[in-house]
């Protein structure tokens, strides 16, 4: 790593790896499929991983984070967002077939739907309705009479057909234990059940149930009824999941590495700050976890009670708190694990992987700044 110019992130490929194939067969012996969420890694690398392992396709945010992976290849790709430019949906639709690929759409209203109709005129598509199953987002929810509204205004449509209902429990970001995020999840389920149970008695078919949230996704037991799963912080994790207790320090594949910079009676002070670190404390406001990471010296292994805290962040400064008795000098480097991966991989340009302790590659963040 010495030769590598701080500040950087590392990637430990046997981790991510790991992490992928765990994933994936928790989807197979579920019996679902899985459409990871590329707004964590917004990399081809990673992606091309994921569909290697089994996944149907990808998730993503935006249009732009759509349009960036189909032109890579991947023929599968659901907007998990509800999109009110009808440009934005022409363009992503002349994208998808010039690419011989799929855009699945999400809305959960009828201008919503509106809005789909009149930009899709011309196109045949699929559009879930995205149910509110306690994260109080986006999503309608459980006893919300604009469900049956739309879901029969897409039935009565000649292009536009219903794949089903999804939903991201990001609540449980802020569940205390694995067992709290358990219940999230098993929450999540019955009102997915319910809402295609209510479909159903009026006519309504739904196809697919599809869930996803990396804390109740490590957590779930109980798949029943569930077609499909969505995670995406689950390729790298962070500390927010290490918090809940659904992992451990072996499932956290990135790190930034800082150099102290300059030393004072409280702060170590390195070149980290929230253009690096970002000042995003946790996934959705979550409040798990406290400060902005914990920092260890580069060559030693993470653990549960010699991390320091980045209790501070200014624009290119991190503050690491010092117990007074340090042996750092001006110039060490420390792996800083943050609390909310995603965030901290889209103010890169790249990542730097490793596997044995080795440098091997540097990938691109493909899909970083897509926020159209």
């Amino acid at each position: 790593m010495k030769n590598l110019e701080t500040p950087f992130i590392t990637l430990d490929y046997s981790i991510l790896k790991k992490n992928i194939k765990d994933m994936q067969a928790t989807a197979n012996k579920a019996g679902v499929t899985l459409r990871p969420h590329a707004k964590t890694h917004k990399s081809h690398k990673v992606a091309e991983l994921q569909i290697e392992a089994g996944a149907v396709g990808l998730t993503v945010a935006k249009p732009e984070e759509a349009l960036t992976f189909i032109k890579n290849g991947v023929k599968s790709v659901k907007i998990c967002y509800p999109i009110i430019s009808r440009d934005k949906i022409k363009s992503l639709l002349i994208e998808a077939k010039k690419h011989n690929a799929e855009i699945i759409f999400a809305l959960d209203s009828l201008d919503g739907f509106e809005i789909l109709k009149d930009a899709s005129e011309n196109y045949d598509v699929q559009t879930y309705i995205e149910i509110d199953v306690g994260l109080n987002r986006c999503g309608l929810k459980l006893k919300d009479t604009a469900i049956l509204e739309v879901a029969q205004k897409i039935q009565n449509s000649t292009n536009i057909k219903l794949k089903g209902i999804t939903s991201h429990a990001g609540q449980s970001y802020g569940a205390k234990t694995k067992e709290a995020a358990k219940q999230i999840a098993e929450q999540e389920r019955e009102i997915m059940l319910s809402v295609k149970q209510s479909l159903e008695t009026n006519d309504i078919t739904v196809q697919e149930i599809c869930v996803g949230a990396t804390p109740t996704l490590w957590a779930q037991e109980n798949f029943e009824g569930i077609s499909e799963i969505k995670p995406g912080n689950y390729v790298y994790n962070d500390l927010t999941q290490k918090n809940i207790g659904v992992v451990g320090w072996e499932r956290l594949a990135i790190s930034v590495v800082a150099s102290i910079v300059s030393i004072n009676d409280t702060y170590l002070i390195v070149d980290a700050g929230s253009k690096t670190m970002t000042s995003d404390a946790g996934a959705h406001g979550t409040t798990g976890v406290s400060g902005y990471g914990l920092a260890f010296p580069e060559a030693n292994e993470p653990n549960d009670t010699s991390g320091l805290s980045v209790e501070k962040l200014s624009e290119e400064h991190g503050w690491i708190k010092h117990n007074g008795t340090h042996n750092f000098v001006i110039g060490d480097r420390l792996r800083i694990f943050p609390n909310h991966s995603c965030p901290v991989i889209n103010l890169f340009d790249k990542v730097q992987v490793f596997e044995d302790g080795k440098h091997f590659e540097t990938w691109k963040v493909d899909a970083r700044g897509c926020v159209n």
